[in-house]
């Protein structure tokens, strides 16, 4: 299966993001890397950028939107919409949103797009709990929503710490390349 990672960004930003566009092509490897050793679910990685202009109110790019590009491109491919606005609706305290092979969060911009800690923080971890969701969804796993919220307010409330990673994607206690939630208390049937 292929999950299909697409930076959305504005078209005045077209050339000013590039750094951030490296940032999620790395994190697309770490993520094949991770769903494979977590899940153990093989998927291929595509990474592209799409480009949206100004509309008017009422033609607002949104979660419908998105969806329904998803449906165009290939609905049987796992599409992940990083966008520069958040969903306008959802369950998750993360601003993500998630659907059958379709995931969505806004991708928060970075002062300093050097700042790969920021993104880590930020955006990265985010995309692992949206992804979790749907992983936990496709294995099966009943409460793939409310146990995935849970660990999630367990990391803000309980100080259960994020799982970080360095850009080897090896796990690390220094600053994080990339950063994900805990799934460890997940009990998965692995092949």
């Amino acid at each position: 299966m292929l999950l299909h990672f697409i930076f959305v960004i504005k078209d005045t930003d077209l050339g000013k993001r590039d750094k951030e566009f490296e940032y999620v092509k790395q994190m697309a490897n770490f993520y094949q890397k991770w769903i494979k050793e977590k899940f153990s679910i093989e998927f291929d990685i595509k990474c592209d950028e799409m480009i949206t202009k100004p509309r008017k109110f009422f033609q607002r790019l949104d979660t419908h939107s998105l969806a329904q590009d998803h449906k165009q491109r290939d609905k049987d491919t796992y599409h992940f919409y990083l966008c520069h606005f958040r969903p306008l609706w959802t369950d998750c305290t993360c601003e993500g949103y998630h659907a059958e092979n379709f995931g969505m969060i806004k991708w928060v911009i970075p002062e300093d797009p050097n700042n790969t800690t920021f993104l880590a923080q930020r955006n990265c971890v985010v995309v692992s709990h949206e992804l979790c969701h749907e992983l936990l969804r496709q294995v099966k796993y009943k409460r793939y929503i409310e146990d995935v919220h849970d660990i999630w307010t367990q990391h803000y409330f309980n100080d259960l710490s994020f799982e970080n990673y360095d850009q080897h994607f090896e796990k690390t206690l220094e600053e994080p390349f990339f950063q994900t939630i805990d799934i460890s208390s997940f009990t998965l049937n692995k092949n």
